[in-house]
């Protein structure tokens, strides 16, 4: 088995969209207006609309009602990605500014435009490298 995506739903898309691609430097790609992709070499960020969930299952998923999962995405540069979506109006939260973890990562914590919790992180020990190599 693979861990292909994780599906956020939004009630703004293009809102949220824009945060992940400002974010990450990837370009999303569109298959309909109500759907979007950010394909890594790893995993896939799928960001969905809420017009889409009657498709699965009316009411299943709700915008704006993550507590629980944190997103994270391995980055060349935490403290480049911080200069860049702070005072970008698309972060509300730093949750924590860039910060060397007692794990050998250095990890920027925020929250998206629908408060969800993300991670942007860059292994600088070499046992947090070695953890994550592939």
């Amino acid at each position: 088995m693979d861990f292909v995506s994780i599906r956020v739903i939004t009630g703004d898309i293009a809102r949220l969209v824009g945060f992940y691609e400002r974010a990450t430097g990837l370009t999303a790609s569109w298959s309909t207006e109500d759907f979007a992709e950010l394909r890594t070499a790893s995993a896939t960020l799928a960001i969905g609309s809420t017009r889409t969930v009657p498709m699965f299952a009316p009411g299943a998923a709700r915008a704006e009602a993550n507590r629980s999962v944190i997103l994270e995405f391995r980055v060349e540069d935490v403290d480049g990605v911080h200069q860049n979506l702070i005072g970008s109006g698309l972060v509300d939260e730093c949750v924590q500014p860039p910060t060397t973890m007692p794990w050998g990562n250095r990890s920027l914590l925020v929250r998206d435009p629908d408060g969800s919790l993300v991670n942007f992180f860059t292994p600088v020990t070499e046992a947090a490298a070695a953890r994550l190599a592939r």
